[in-house]
């Protein structure tokens, strides 16, 4: 069971936690196909195969080991790659990417976040803790955020613990004064157990549970994850 008590800080995931991530990214690709058929549509030919769209990112993954956290670099470097193949100029791949990065941080809001962010934030410090490449300044909810910690730039992403115990320094807390909340049952949940946080489980979608070590919580949405938190406050002060 969740204790609220000695939560200090609390870490959250940004994709398929605040807005679902595969729109996104599908509205993203095809700005980026507009784009490369307008001006490197040889280029744009190539990319319209997923399957070779797939075999660029991993070839730039294999050789450029480095990158591996970085997806914001791994995609321009595939972009670079698919240009250099199709002997266009590769000169092109930091507008070409510019392109699809704008639109990725065109995010569409679940209807319950930013309600949470106001709640959460109202009540404490909250680090963006996430894998991806999302820009929480270009998406507007940057102010509801103390610190920001990504796996690109961090260089080690979750489930690794060093990664949750690094957002919980970022507020000057221990992992186990934190309150990690996100979708994924490996990356979010095993990883903030694993690293001594208490855990939220954002289970939208109603999946069971497979693992034996347990989410001190599961919630079907943020409202609910509120609720919980305001009853508790309730709770207490009748108790008080």
């Amino acid at each position: 069971m969740l204790d609220l008590k000695i939560i200090k800080a609390i870490t959250l995931d940004l994709d398929d936690t605040l807005w679902p991530v595969w729109p996104v990214i599908e509205r993203a690709e095809k700005a980026l196909e507009a784009w490369l058929n307008h001006k490197a549509p040889m280029t744009a030919a190539l990319f319209a195969n997923p399957k070779a769209r797939l075999e660029l990112r991993e070839h730039v993954a294999r050789s450029r080991p480095e990158l591996r956290h970085n997806l914001s670099a791994i995609r321009r470097e595939a972009i670079r790659l698919a240009l250099y193949r199709s002997r266009e100029d590769p000169l092109l791949a930091d507008a070409a990417f510019d392109v699809f990065f704008a639109e990725r941080n065109k995010v569409v809001l679940f209807e319950d976040a930013l309600l949470a962010l106001d709640f959460l934030s109202a009540r404490f410090p909250v680090v963006a803790l996430s894998n991806g490449n999302a820009d929480i300044g270009r998406i507007g909810i940057k102010h509801y955020f103390k610190a920001n910690v990504s796996a690109h730039e961090f260089g080690v992403g979750k489930p690794d613990s060093r990664i949750f115990h690094a957002a919980a320094g970022a507020v000057d807390a221990r992992p186990g004064e934190v309150l990690h909340i996100g979708d994924d049952d490996t990356l979010d949940v095993l990883g903030g157990l694993n690293a001594g946080m208490q855990t939220v489980w954002l289970n939208r979608a109603s999946n069971p549970w497979k693992y034996a070590d347990a989410p001190h919580l599961t919630v079907a949405s943020l409202t609910e994850l509120c609720d919980f938190i305001a009853a508790a406050e309730a709770d207490e002060r009748a108790a008080a």
